[in-house]
């Protein structure tokens, strides 16, 4: 970056709060107390996430006479599910080419349930009254490299060949009279099958939703050990126990309950600005009158988006993986990302020179090697998991409560018969070899970024034995 453009950015971020904007409400809700004693349930969920919250809706939805405990470690919505760009994807598998590359004999099904797993969340934010912001405005896919295009291009072109419409080829005029920036050569506008929304509003209305229906919600419980006991099992928390007959993990990120799970997942983080409000004119030079997210198409891309105020929040490019897979509250601020991210703002949207940001944060997602969730039981089936979402986890979280639920009552569903929930990802090597091919991944896709797409021997051999890395 140019001394002149680093001191813009640096300007631009002089004032801008350390912490989530979506988390930084007036109308975020008091915690509930932490568990003391000893409860008894027919359901323990645990996590208080988009996982946790919408396997204890759909819970009670499916059996309102079900027993259903939450516990959450800190606060409902405090790590990934309030941090996100809010992004709400039909798309179960991260996206249509990587579910095409995994699973080509079930896509049909998968893109089928993804699409009304999308509209059964749209329902749900409508019949609870979740004040949280939801716009079905859809997703631009972005090209700004030349081979982007062309990419772009001939994967509409395929799309079309195969069945699955619902996106439309944008060249670079038709891009910018949707949004207008030098940089945009051209894109894919799905206009369907993303909403946009306000994280932290959507977990805090399921919250409410939940204890609506009878869950009983403690905050400040972390699960910290899982067994047997009887016909049920029991769970140690800080102050107490929790008894029940089943039990659902949702809890992504940290650490799995059942140990054998933990190889499956990396911590990545992800990092984002949101500028102060868009003046009216600032908000005309750049256009963006339908409000789509916007995604860049490149390995390293970014993602942005309008909130409902008219501020842009400015996202990704760098994921950044801790040595051992570390999680620490340390990690939400990286001044070096932050940096560069306003440089590359700046760069996208000349026009706006002198806006400022007011937040920036980061967070740690769950990422697993084929970038879409995985799912499983334990303890003889007494106990479910789904992990693994890599950033698309504010939609699919929601099939996967369905899963989770479906594993556990033993029941044969069109979920549990699909390959995607039968089947395992690779898991990742322990350290060092997880953070050297991680960070040699990382290397070879921005070396691929800045030569054509060019991927590297590195990079595809990771092609052929079905390893990735994303955020």
């Amino acid at each position: 970056m140019a001394p002149a453009a680093m001191r813009t950015a640096a300007h631009s971020l002089a004032d801008a709060k350390p912490v989530s904007f979506w988390l930084d409400d007036p109308g975020r809700p008091e915690a509930l107390p932490a568990l003391t004693g000893d409860e008894h349930c027919d359901l323990l969920v645990i996590g208080g996430g988009y996982s946790g919250l919408w396997t204890a809706l759909l819970a009670k939805e499916r059996e309102p006479e079900r027993d259903v405990v939450l516990i959450e470690g800190h606060e409902t919505g405090w790590a990934a599910s309030g941090r996100n760009g809010g992004f709400c994807a039909a798309s179960l598998t991260h996206g249509l080419p990587n579910g095409l590359e995994r699973w080509p004999d079930e896509i049909g099904k998968l893109e089928e349930l993804g699409a009304r797993n999308l509209d059964a969340i749209e329902a749900a934010v409508t019949r609870y009254s979740i004040d949280c912001e939801f716009e079905r405005t859809g997703e631009i896919d972005v090209a700004t490299q030349p081979h982007q295009l062309e990419e772009l291009r001939e994967w509409h072109q395929e799309t079309e060949r195969r069945g699955f419409g619902g996106t439309e080829f944008l060249d670079r005029d038709e891009l910018r009279e949707q949004v207008d920036s030098p940089t945009f050569l051209g894109g894919l506008w799905d206009r369907r099958g993303v909403a946009m929304l306000h994280p932290a509003k959507l977990v805090w209305g399921l919250k409410q939703a939940c204890l609506d229906l009878g869950v009983r919600i403690y905050e400040h419980t972390r699960g910290l050990e899982l067994a047997r006991t009887g016909t049920g099992m029991a769970v140690r928390t800080p102050y107490g126990k929790v008894l029940a007959r089943r039990v659902a993990l949702g809890t992504n990120i940290f650490p799995s309950l059942v140990k054998r799970v933990r190889p499956y997942t990396v911590p990545v983080y992800d990092y984002a600005l949101m500028t102060e409000p868009l003046t009216e004119d600032q908000l005309a030079a750049i256009g963006w009158k339908n409000r789509q997210g916007l995604g860049d198409s490149a390995n390293q891309f970014h993602y942005f988006r309008l909130s409902a105020d008219n501020r842009i929040l400015w996202g990704g490019y760098d994921a950044i993986y801790p040595y051992g897979g570390r999680l620490s509250a340390e990690l939400d601020q990286r001044p070096e990302t932050f940096l560069k991210l306003a440089g590359q703002f700046f760069a996208c949207f000349p026009q706006l020179a002198g806006v400022r940001f007011s937040h920036a944060w980061g967070g740690a997602i769950d990422t697993c090697s084929r970038f879409s969730a995985f799912f499983g039981t334990a303890h003889q089936g007494r106990v479910a998991y789904a992990a693994g979402f890599t950033g698309l986890g504010v939609g699919a979280t929601r099939f996967g409560a369905d899963v989770m639920l479906d594993l556990l009552a033993g029941t044969r569903t069109e979920r549990t018969t699909l390959e995607m929930v039968r089947t395992k990802p690779m898991p990742f090597p322990p350290e060092p070899l997880a953070w050297a091919g991680i960070e040699l991944t990382k290397r070879s896709l921005a070396r691929a970024d800045d030569n054509g797409g060019h991927r590297n021997l590195w990079l595809r051999t990771m092609d052929r034995v079905g390893l990735g890395f994303d955020s």
